[in-house]
């Protein structure tokens, strides 16, 4: 009966243990970076769709949008991608003056993966936020293009080249860490049989 009693009670802790990480998956640990990842790009859509549909000024909206656009490129690739999913991106200069793309992605220890790594509400935030924003601004430099929209157009096109870079950047930090796993994988792997082919050879 003791027996029994026990394994209850460890199945009764396994089960709050799964509910706990279900809950820690669901849950945003960084409401303001979620906030700001998304205000800035959403804002800057809804001032151009307003500007263009109801005739503000030009020069007004021109400089509300860069702005917008300015501080959403600077959260999305210093801030959120960092915390939101752990990957970031920079250029640097090596010593001997040339310039290069580094793409990081976080390593999250046994210690630290339940604290640091990002949960799948902040990722799925995050993913689709950088995704759809730039498509939106492809679609309004194609109707600006077809509609002779030309003014209109150095704005779109300075979206989809600020959200398109960092959209670039974050897919080059994924891709990257995926690689660097599958290398690590195919790496062990074979250390390990070449260790049993000695082992086998020397027992042999």
């Amino acid at each position: 009966l003791r027996r029994d009693d026990s394994n209850d009670e460890d199945d009764v802790a396994l089960f709050d243990a799964e509910e706990d990480s279900a809950t820690r998956k669901k849950r945003i640990k960084h409401p303001m970076a979620s906030f700001f990842h998304l205000f800035f790009r959403v804002s800057a859509v809804l001032v151009y769709l307003l500007c263009g549909s109801f005739g503000g000024s030009f020069i007004a909206c021109m400089v509300t949008i860069i702005l917008l656009l300015s501080c959403d490129f600077w959260t999305v690739k210093n801030i959120t991608g960092r915390l939101m999913v752990g990957l970031r991106w920079w250029n640097q200069v090596d010593d001997d003056g040339k310039s290069r793309w580094v793409f990081e992605s976080r390593k999250a220890s046994g210690s630290q993966s339940s604290a640091s790594r990002s949960s799948n509400a902040e990722s799925r935030i995050f993913w689709l936020g950088l995704i759809i924003c730039p498509i939106v601004w492809v679609i309004f430099a194609f109707f600006a293009l077809i509609s002779f929209k030309i003014k209109w157009l150095a704005v779109v096109i300075m979206g989809v080249v600020l959200q398109g870079a960092n959209l670039y950047g974050y897919v080059r930090c994924k891709v990257g860490a995926r690689t660097n796993l599958k290398n690590m994988a195919t790496n062990y792997l074979g250390r390990q049989f070449l260790k049993q082919v000695c082992d086998s050879e020397a027992s042999s």
